[in-house]
């Protein structure tokens, strides 16, 4: 058999022209959004101010399981796209495992994630509606990062609400963004009557994306010819997503690699989803066994220690009510560098898989998160977002146990960014001044407490 190399790479030919919408494959649906005022699932109508017109349709389609991507899309993913599956022999050799590891790496591009394919496609129909202008929340900075340059791209006026803590952490990613035309601004702020509740009732809160979707959702609603995008949870971002996991299963079908377990970081859930889709459609079919590992912080475990209830997608609570696990839409987490997986809430179609036993889940603290990160830079050459060492250190883990009861296991994770942008985060490792917070019991019952008061099945 011809050896795999250590990249796979697909041509532009290659390159998927639809997108996968796996609701259309799953055996019982997530359940819709619902209105807090009316109890009512939400009708695309009540959707329309918040959202352009294209992704309310993407978002409620759960019939097409393909959807075409338009042609302007596919440019502009060509400046970056196909991204490459990566065979990490080097990890390999270095835990001296049977495992074959492979990552799927989305840090090829300016913005240095995956959040790029979504925000191409946002950006892309809001311009096609003839909107001037868009709002939106960003944690760690890639998905602000991500639609600056879309935005840019499609002549559109962007600001970003970027989380407090992340916002200082990372300031050069507020100067990417601001170089991109992007208005950025820390939250939560005194620009938004969201924000200005917020700091009365928390005056020394780091922030939360609870509290950035808030800001970002009223000035959307409040300015002309403007609508709010969100690059994570939502099931159209999903669906935009799943160009990673098309792309993926493409390469392995190259060379007859049949994944035994599937790995992403979650946070939103969009990364992970869009990784899996097509393999995870598969598997409802019962075309394989996969074994798939959302890994989350131990700091903000929605999952894990989550509930799977109605609840808001913000802090200031204007959003639907979705369906999801969460840990209530009041939690604030800690200021885990890890900032794009600090959010309340999983995407609900993440929710649903792991509700009904299709995925498992998984949590780390930063200390062990990081020591991944620094092990996989020391030998496959890449420093990882903080984000997508989750996932590197649950591949290594099963890596580990592969190695320990001498079963060859194929293991794919996504690696969905760099951390070229994290340094601060890992100056602090290096120095040992990273601190792990794991949430009491009772704290984690503050946010639960903040669930709306509806009855909960």
């Amino acid at each position: 058999m011809e050896k795999i190399p250590y990249k796979i790479y697909l041509s532009e030919d290659e390159m998927p022209k639809y997108w996968f919408n796996l609701r259309a494959k799953m055996k019982e649906l997530p359940e819709p959004f619902v209105n807090p005022g009316t109890g009512e699932y939400c009708t695309k109508d009540e959707l329309l101010p918040v959202f352009c017109e294209e992704l309310v349709d993407q978002e409620l389609n759960t019939t097409d399981a393909y959807i075409e991507i338009p042609e302007e899309i596919r440019d502009f993913y060509k400046m970056y796209r196909p991204s490459p599956l990566v065979r990490a022999y080097c990890l390999e050799k270095k835990l001296d495992t049977p495992a074959e590891i492979y990552y799927k790496y989305e840090g090829t591009n300016t913005s240095g994630s995956h959040k790029l394919n979504s925000a191409a496609a946002q950006a892309y129909y809001a311009k096609k509606q003839g909107l001037t202008s868009l709002t939106t929340e960003t944690g760690a900075g890639q998905w602000g990062t991500a639609l600056s340059m879309a935005c840019a791209y499609f002549n559109l006026d962007l600001s970003v609400y970027m989380v407090k803590v992340s916002a200082e952490q990372k300031p050069h990613r507020r100067a990417v963004m601001e170089t991109y035309g992007a208005k950025v601004i820390a939250s939560p702020s005194d620009t938004t009557n969201a924000g200005r509740k917020i700091l009365a009732e928390t005056p020394d809160t780091n922030g939360s994306l609870g509290c950035a979707i808030s800001e970002a959702i009223e000035v959307a609603v409040t300015t002309d010819n403007c609508k709010y995008v969100l690059g994570s949870v939502l099931n159209h971002v999903g669906l935009h997503q799943s160009i990673i996991g098309l792309e993926t299963k493409a390469a392995c079908d190259k060379y007859d690699i049949k994944p035994d377990i599937i790995i992403g970081c979650a946070g939103g859930g969009s990364n992970l989803l869009g990784l899996i889709a097509p393999f995870m459609a598969d598997k409802i079919e019962g075309k394989n066994d996969i074994d798939f590992v959302a890994v989350e912080p131990a700091s903000c475990p929605s999952l894990t220690r989550g509930r799977y209830a109605l609840d808001f997608g913000d802090t200031g609570k204007t959003t639907p009510l979705i369906r999801m696990y969460t840990l209530g839409s009041g939690f604030m987490p800690s200021p885990n560098h890890a900032g794009g997986l600090r959010y309340h809430g999983m995407s609900p179609i993440i929710s649903k898989l792991y509700h009904d036993g299709y995925i498992r889940a998984k949590a780390y603290t930063q200390n062990e998160v990081f020591e991944a990160a620094t092990q996989f830079a020391r030998v496959e050459g890449i420093l990882p977002a903080p984000e997508s060492s989750h996932a590197i250190k649950a591949a290594i883990d099963e890596a580990l146990a592969c190695k320990a009861t001498g079963e060859k296991k194929t293991i794919v994770f996504g690696l969905t960014g760099t951390g070229y942008f994290d340094m601060t985060a890992y100056m602090n490792y290096n120095a040992g001044n990273m601190t792990d917070y794991v949430p009491t019991d009772e704290d984690l019952q503050k946010g639960f407490d903040s669930l709306p008061e509806i009855e909960q099945k």
